[in-house]
């Protein structure tokens, strides 16, 4: 049997295990997906005890995903990001360029699926990013992913955030991105083609951070918020006649994207998004 997992600090109530194991039922595949819970100092010892474990693959949430960059071979997104959710500790390639001795080992290889979640959510909706002018708010984990996810994708990139130096610093690592407070987004939003909410404003209280006023039918709104699964923004957007977009298909598609990964092979995805909205409900 496989073993893949998540580390986090907490994980009681993650949705990625019945997620995960609804992809092996349904691929017929001998494998479990369980939760760990190192100490939030411990992210190096998670990773070693994993790996002598043999366990094949591992999530990467909350407090761990930047702790984890050290001790793992970055892909050149997750470096760019600056942060790890995905962990493969698969046969190294022959071609690798760390190859390790038996006394200090190649460190298994680390990927940021959260970008992948983000850009599969807009195709799975067909929203074409490619020459689009996106607004994304928040410059916190979510914003990062999700800001080089659209100019990757080939969007010309505005941040806003609360303090407008942190939209700022992330503008300068994205290509084609500018950054700014939220007072900017008054200005932004109504020429934008889309809009991704990467806050957590909405998650406990029926709050937006953007005016409704500002929203308009042209807009693709996605809301990475996926509990409740239709925030006040989505309903504000909808109403505006916007294409919207909720949280957990960005939460479906990370995970999506890592069992890929991990496998080899195509993820049944209407299988893991059942599994992931019965959580939900």
């Amino acid at each position: 049997m496989d073993v893949y997992g998540l580390i986090g600090n907490p994980v009681e109530h993650s949705l990625s295990p019945p997620m995960h194991e609804a992809a092996y039922a349904e691929l017929g595949i001998d494998a479990r997906y369980v939760t760990f819970e190192p100490d939030r100092d411990a992210a190096g010892q998670a990773i070693d005890g994993a790996a002598a474990l043999g366990v094949r693959g591992l999530n990467v949430t909350i407090p761990f995903k930047r702790d984890v960059v050290e001790h793992v071979r970055t892909d050149d997104l997750a470096e760019r990001i600056g942060a790890v959710n995905t962990i493969d500790f698969g046969p190294v390639a022959d071609d690798d360029h760390e190859t390790g001795t038996d006394a200090d080992p190649p460190r298994p290889r680390g990927y940021n699926t959260d970008a992948a979640g983000v850009q599969r959510a807009f195709d799975h909706h067909d929203v074409a990013l490619s020459g689009t002018d996106a607004v994304v708010v928040g410059a916190g984990g979510a914003g990062r992913a999700a800001a080089f996810a659209l100019a990757d994708a080939g969007s010309r990139v505005h941040v806003a955030n609360r303090t407008a130096e942190r939209a700022h610093s992330l503008a300068e690592a994205v290509p084609n991105a500018a950054g700014g407070g939220l007072d900017t987004l008054a200005d932004r939003i109504p020429a934008a083609d889309v809009l991704v909410n990467a806050t957590s404003v909405g998650m406990e209280s029926d709050e937006t951070p953007v005016d409704p006023d500002l929203l308009h039918a042209d807009l693709a709104v996605l809301d990475a918020v996926y509990s409740p699964i239709e925030t006040r923004l989505l309903r504000a957007a909808n109403a505006a006649g916007a294409t919207t977009i909720d949280g957990a298909w960005m939460l479906l598609f990370q995970g999506v994207e890592a069992f890929e990964i991990w496998t080899g092979r195509d993820a049944p995805v209407d299988a893991m998004n059942d599994a992931l909205r019965a959580g939900l409900e």
